[in-house]
């Protein structure tokens, strides 16, 4: 019998990317009921899921090769205490159904008994007829037939891991091995609200309306017993104790609902990823993080004085909040980097932030992505790449680097990362010695491989190349709504 699965469950199942299936229901290839998917039109389209006979935990024990045992072998499993309490809620769940179909079974026998006492009572000819068709039926249901393997996956993935949907906004997300739900929230690339992230401002406030949770860590504020009444729990203390939850709370809709925060962080690593470029890694107490956008950008301060500060885009996802990157350019104008160069600060200083700043976002749109960076203008679109592929929502994502500093593409070996683990993910690197020239260059590869395709392009460079290649984009066609654009050093 076809089971019926959301297209979240669904992609998880089948180990394809999401934007896929739902480019295939855009196409009219997948129908949905109810924004639901039969496992049968699953199957029909990707018959590379069927498992051979055979018992599951002999079946998983012996698919080395195969892409769901090797999804469910990796996957780390929750604790102890989740997992038991998702294994009794499938039990329950498995109780009722077997007593349902019990009380189904003893109702049919019943009603054949029946009907067999009120043929031979009555010569109605019709009395028979019914009796051959429950007979027929009741045979056919007890019959041997062969088990919807989707759906027996499903029920591994349920054990392992769980499917939270966010009211009032529809958005949905996966909570694995130990994350508590802000934790699982923030890997997908949602826009949840929360302060500390330790269970101490009550920022995360969520309201469960469906399904269960467990406490996973303690907190110091306190929910008061009208607000714990209703279902309130903390997000940062809490996980998923049941396969499926649903949660209300708001999620933030663009840069103007983060609030501006000043915080100390604490220099972890600094070192060259080239000549003239170095990584700078800081982070952040554990009771204070920053909360930021993809994309967006620091005030960065040292203690070395009240002027010792500049503005520099975060290359980090925020779904890390506490591990802030940056690729700083040697740049003499720039008094951090100029400090940073010269050696005058080390691992274990104190850099202060303020921020953040900036609408080099990614919109709510599920557009394809083209990202386009020169030099050190990677560090954004890195923190947009990683945005994007968290959220598991555009049909595909290019990258177009153009390098005409000599670090040349300083982090190539990420791109090609992304390439071999993304089915949907490419690349393109090129070099100049002049960014509007590389930017005009750019533009014509893109125009002949992906102007026939309706893109979001987001630019982010040097002055020279971001007015260059906005400029061809805007001549080409493209709108403006589609076009992004941020100037970095």
């Amino acid at each position: 019998m076809a089971q019926w699965v959301t297209i979240w469950r669904a992609a998880q199942l089948l180990g394809v990317p999401r934007a896929t299936l739902q480019q295939r229901v855009r196409a009219g290839e997948i129908e949905l009921a109810d924004g639901l998917v039969s496992t049968e039109a699953l199957l029909r389209l990707y018959p590379q899921a069927q498992l051979e006979a055979g018992g599951l935990l002999e079946r998983v024990t012996r698919i080395r090769d195969e892409a769901f045992g090797r999804r469910v072998r990796e996957r780390l499993l929750p604790s102890q205490e989740v997992l038991a309490q998702r294994l009794f809620r499938q039990g329950q769940e498995l109780a009722d159904t077997q007593r349902h179909l019990q009380r189904y079974h003893a109702l049919v026998l019943e009603l054949r008994d029946r009907l067999a006492q009120l043929a031979c009572d009555s010569p109605d000819p019709r009395l028979p007829e019914l009796q051959r068709q429950l007979n027929d039926g009741l045979a056919r249901a007890l019959a041997t037939e062969p088990v919807d393997v989707l759906d027996v996956m499903d029920d591994v993935l349920k054990v392992v891991s769980a499917e939270v949907t966010l009211r009032p906004s529809g958005h949905q997300f996966t909570v694995e091995g130990h994350d508590t739900l802000l934790q699982a929230g923030m890997r997908a690339g949602l826009k949840l609200n929360y302060g500390c992230g330790n269970g101490s401002c009550g920022m995360c406030k969520v309201r469960i309306t469906s399904g269960q949770v467990v406490r996973t860590m303690p907190t110091d504020y306190a929910l008061s017993e009208n607000e714990k009444a209703q279902g309130y729990v903390l997000a940062c203390a809490h996980t998923a104790a049941s396969a499926e939850l649903t949660i209300e709370t708001l999620e933030a809709a663009g840069p103007a609902d983060i609030p501006p925060q000043q915080l100390v962080t604490t220099v972890r690593a600094l070192r060259p990823l080239g000549a003239d470029t170095l990584l700078l890694h800081l982070q952040t107490p554990r009771s204070h993080r920053l909360r930021f956008l993809a994309g967006q950008w620091v005030m960065l301060g040292l203690a070395q004085g009240e002027g010792v500060r500049a503005r520099h885009p975060i290359a980090s996802c925020p779904c890390d909040d506490r591990n802030l990157h940056f690729y700083v350019p040697r740049d003499a104008a720039d008094p951090v980097a100029a400090r940073l160069f010269a050696g005058a600060v080390k691992v274990g200083d104190a850099v202060t932030v303020w921020g953040p700043d900036g609408e080099f976002v990614l919109a709510d749109e599920t557009l394809p992505l083209v990202f386009a960076a020169c030099d050190t203008g990677f560090a954004p679109v890195q923190s947009l790449i990683e945005h994007a592929l968290s959220l598991d929502a555009a049909p595909s994502i290019a990258l177009f680097w153009l390098a005409t500093r000599p670090d040349g593409h300083f982090l190539a070996n990420q791109t090609r990362a992304w390439s071999d683990s993304f089915d949907h993910f490419e690349s393109t690197l090129s070099t100049s010695d002049d960014p509007a020239r590389g930017a005009r260059e750019m533009a014509a590869a893109m125009r002949a491989d992906l102007f026939d395709i309706d893109c979001a392009f987001y630019i982010a460079g040097p002055g020279g190349f971001v007015d260059a290649l906005h400029g061809e984009l805007a001549a080409a066609g493209v709108p403006a709504a589609q076009l992004h654009a941020e100037v970095t050093p």
